[in-house]
């Protein structure tokens, strides 16, 4: 890996695991574990998966929870990938008139949570799929990590200490924020006991009563009950309307494989032009100027369709695989200097997600996403419940015309988009990355190093990144450039007329990757982010 001299806890975080029945990654290594131990006790990919959802939700809480949305693609063994889309609509009391006075959504607070939370829908409907898949785990085995972790507590990890002191300022005092993460009245200390009781005993109702009772039942009462006392316009019939769906992924054939994402409402389009696009360049050497520039300008074209077009697809007028006809990318492609940057103006996104991967011996492979979008969602925790609950519907638009719109009961734009892949040479990798505008260009970057150049998958996915716009923790909107990369890249960026800033090495603004892979012969390999408290583990 270019760049900064690593010492030996990072060096090994940059390692790729190899193992021979299994493998799962995680961007905390308490979730990476709960899945492994499915995996031991004989679990599928698909319950490995489950159990790490429950579990992240859990040990991470500043990135994902119970109150977020998900997305999966599962791709059975031998099998065609399909998708489960968990996102939740905008509820039906998130009028207009509800907003009226405001410029905008607010980003925070009882107003920010106007969207149903999917993410359980998708555990529910992803338990079916497992026992398709021949699985046999319960419910009650696939939670005892999340309610242990949430009952006994856990050691917080650096990214929620840090996360947690740099928000305190603009979430302390929404609606049960401060009881829930301030203990004290202060964020907590790294690597101090961190306990979530009430959410403890959420997760035991759900382990008893069905993930489908967080809609329908005792539990989507309390939460109804919970969400009217938070200011929320969210309700129970909310609630009682919302299913996961069964979708089909996107695809495209690369010159590499095969690859697939998460349809609209999701990014998981630009992701797939991006890498349709940069196929077209025909770039020969990893690194250096041609790699990156090259890269950034298929963002660029891949993001103005998004920007223009993604939205609730029962609101869109032009169908998402039109942009991956080949005429369509071919034209895009054609007209990319390779010396010189297009103009770009901000992008918009920003966002808080976690990305997680499993394939099992048998060779079922997930790609997962979960996320309340920004750093700890709208930042309302639920009274009784204990649910942290998202912050989606604040991205939603109050203007006639523009795209995410709001409008009741319609699916709000989503930078979730997990992705798949099948290879050329027949390995199966599932691979991702957190980051809002950012997860894109992340998974762009690990997929050309690893599958294009012939890296290593700890070092493509360890090594410096770009990222072009806002993210995760930040706002600006030029080409942001970790410390490490090589040579005069940066001098060269700037002489062709990229805005570029440089940034520490392994910066958690660059998001949180991972990726896990099986070849024909039945080998797996897996790694995870170092810029996450995560770990890649194998049988």
């Amino acid at each position: 890996m270019p760049g900064k001299t690593l010492q030996q806890g990072e060096r090994e975080l940059t390692e790729t695991i190899h193992s021979t029945g299994g493998m799962v990654t995680a961007p905390h290594y308490l979730a990476a574990e709960a899945g492994r131990e499915v995996l031991r006790d004989g679990g599928n990919a698909v319950e490995a998966m489950i159990a790490m959802a429950a579990c992240v939700a859990v040990v991470y809480p500043h990135m994902n929870a119970l109150g977020g949305d998900g997305f999966w693609i599962v791709k059975p063994a031998r099998r065609a990938p399909f998708g489960i889309d968990a996102c939740g609509a905008a509820a039906q009391g998130a009028t207009d008139t509800l907003y009226r006075g405001c410029r905008a959504i607010p980003a925070r607070g009882s107003l920010a949570a106007n969207t149903v939370a999917g993410t359980v829908s998708g555990w529910h409907a992803a338990l079916g799929v497992a026992a398709e898949l021949g699985g046999s785990h319960v419910r009650e085995r696939l939670l005892e990590s999340a309610i242990h972790h949430a009952d006994r507590g856990f050691a917080a990890s650096g990214n929620q200490v840090r996360t947690t002191r740099r928000k305190q300022g603009e979430l302390s005092g929404v609606p049960g924020y401060d009881a829930a993460f301030l203990p004290g009245g202060s964020p907590p200390a790294e690597g101090a006991n961190f306990r979530q009781p009430r959410l403890a005993a959420t997760l035991r109702r759900l382990s008893s009563d069905g993930f489908d009772s967080f809609y329908r039942g005792a539990l989507a009462q309390a939460l109804a009950a919970d969400l009217a006392r938070a200011g929320s316009p969210v309700c129970l019939d909310d609630l009682a309307t919302h299913r996961a769906r069964a979708v089909s992924p996107l695809s495209l054939t690369l010159s590499t494989g095969t690859v697939w994402n998460m349809p609209p409402p999701t990014q998981g389009l630009a992701s797939l032009m991006i890498l349709g696009l940069f196929d077209r360049l025909d770039v020969d050497v990893a690194e250096g100027f041609a790699h990156v520039h090259g890269l950034v300008e298929c963002v660029k074209r891949a993001f103005a369709v998004r920007n223009r077009h993604v939205q609730d697809p029962d609101a869109m007028a032009v169908r998402p695989e039109v942009f991956l006809a080949s005429p369509d990318l071919d034209a895009r492609a054609a007209g990319i200097d390779m010396t010189a940057a297009t103009p770009w103006p901000a992008s918009l996104e920003q966002g808080d997600t976690v990305w997680m991967g499993a394939i099992d011996a048998s060779g079922n492979a997930v790609s997962f996403i979960q996320s309340v979008y920004w750093e700890f969602g709208s930042g309302v925790v639920l009274e009784e419940t204990g649910v942290l609950w998202q912050n989606r519907g604040s991205s939603f638009s109050l203007r006639d015309g523009d795209v995410n719109r709001l409008a009741p009961g319609r699916r709000p734009f989503h930078t979730l988009n997990p992705a798949m892949a099948e290879l050329g040479d027949g390995r199966i990798l599932a691979y991702g990355t957190m980051g809002g505008d950012g997860q894109p260009q992340t998974q762009a970057q690990v997929y050309t190093r690893h599958v294009g150049f012939d890296q290593d998958l700890g070092p493509a996915i360890a090594a410096p990144r770009f990222l072009l716009g806002r993210t995760w923790g930040d706002t600006g909107t030029g080409l942001k450039l970790e410390g490490g990369f090589e040579g005069d890249l940066e001098e060269r960026l700037q002489a062709a007329g990229h805005d570029v800033e440089t940034i520490p090495p392994l910066s958690d603004m660059m998001g949180h990757a991972g990726a896990v892979s099986m070849s024909l012969d039945g080998a797996f390999e897996g790694a995870s982010d170092p810029r996450s408290d995560g770990r890649a583990m194998g049988l």
